[in-house]
């Protein structure tokens, strides 16, 4: 039901492979504990026949969980509710300050506002960082884009916030391209894909992530997929990890604005500043000059995953998905020339749909939990 897989319960009881009986009291279960609601009396579809099955729904006024998010260019937080449905945003702030907790403060205290002004009961906290989180300690290694320092302890900071603003559930932390690829897989572009490969430009960076039959693949430590530290320009600027050429420095925004001879501005994020730009101009050919730059550097990259990864899709997001919109040709023929898989018959290249991607993701970790234990969970 949270990825839209059941809407009935006959549909329920095909997908759980239990009797009729055993999926009602399923649903029931779910009812009773304020999850979802069961329709027992649909209108059945016209010219069909036969008794309708019930009908089912995740419950709108259900519970929700905290989900926030830090990039370079400020924080925002939201409640989020089954189904990935995103019921209240809090303003977003555009600064970040360099001590992770300060940050982690002002997020959950405007996640407990949100929650004293709906009403609504919370089960749990996720959070969503623009670096690798190492596990278990939940640390954040490389937090290139903000000015915190390496190795920052922010699930445990994250925790401790939760906890002082009195919400209740447990609270989890992750990478936010790993989570930006969970939440489109359950509710977006990635639905039904078993090996789903989401490459995307946050505010600043370029982050990749890999879902396997359904869950996250994070490595032996939660490193995994550090797309972009992958050379695609040897030449290139130097990076942050100490190469150079990386998609990272390459291919995000920064480096689109500088190649197209743009000052950036403070007005708005560097991101909204390129996608404005690629969307809006064009056929400016200093933008467009600089935009196949990039959709070049970015085809080589991918064609490497594909080549190393062999997914059965790709989707991309931020800038990426700009650019792919603007050119999808272009980007979709430099990937099927430099892939040996990409040769044989191509790998689908969409645009990630979801609008607030990583915040949906951050809501993810937070309702594993009840999506694995529903009684143990909420009981």
């Amino acid at each position: 039901m949270h990825t839209g897989r059941a809407p009935t319960r006959a549909v329920l009881t095909a997908e759980l492979g239990v009797t009729r009986a055993t999926a009602g009291a399923v649903a029931a279960e779910l009812e009773a504990l304020g999850l979802i609601r069961v329709d027992a009396r649909p209108g059945a579809a016209a010219g069909s026949q036969g008794r309708p099955s019930h009908r089912l729904a995740v419950a709108e006024n259900g519970p929700v969980v905290l989900a926030a998010q830090v990039h370079a260019d400020g924080f925002r937080a939201a409640l989020v509710g089954l189904g990935g449905r995103i019921v209240a945003t809090a303003p977003g702030c555009e600064t970040v300050d360099a001590d992770p907790a300060k940050v982690l403060v002002s997020v959950v205290e405007a996640g407990a506002d949100l929650l004293r002004t709906t009403g609504r009961r919370c089960v749990g906290a996720g959070l969503a960082v623009p670096s690798a989180v190492a596990e278990p300690d939940g640390l954040a290694l490389n937090p290139l884009h903000l000015a915190w320092p390496v190795g920052a302890p922010v699930r445990r900071l994250f925790e401790e916030c939760v906890r002082t603003a009195g919400i209740t559930g447990p609270a989890f932390a992750g990478n936010d391209v790993n989570l930006a690829a969970l939440a489109e897989h359950r509710h977006g572009a990635g639905r039904g894909a078993r090996d789903l490969l989401c490459v995307a430009t946050g505010h600043r960076g370029v982050g990749g992530a890999l879902v396997l039959d359904g869950r996250l693949h994070t490595g032996s430590s939660g490193l995994a997929l550090e797309v972009g530290h992958l050379t695609v320009n040897p030449e290139g600027r130097p990076c942050h990890c100490g190469s150079r050429g990386c998609l990272d420095v390459e291919a995000d925004p920064l480096a689109f604005l500088t190649a197209a001879g743009r000052d950036p501005g403070p007005e708005v994020s560097l991101l909204q500043q390129s996608n404005d730009l690629v969307r809006n101009h064009y056929d400016d050919p200093a933008i467009r000059t600089a935009a196949e730059a990039l959709i070049d550097r970015l085809g080589l990259g991918l064609a490497g995953l594909v080549n190393i990864l062999n997914p059965d899709r790709i989707i991309l997001g931020g800038l990426h998905r700009s650019l792919l919109e603007a050119d999808p040709e272009r980007l979709r023929a430099v990937v099927a020339e430099r892939s040996l898989w990409g040769q044989s018959g191509g790998v689908p290249i969409l645009a990630c749909t979801l609008d607030h991607n990583s915040l949906v993701g951050a809501a993810e970790l937070a309702w594993q939990p009840v999506l694995d234990d529903p009684l143990g969970a909420l009981a």
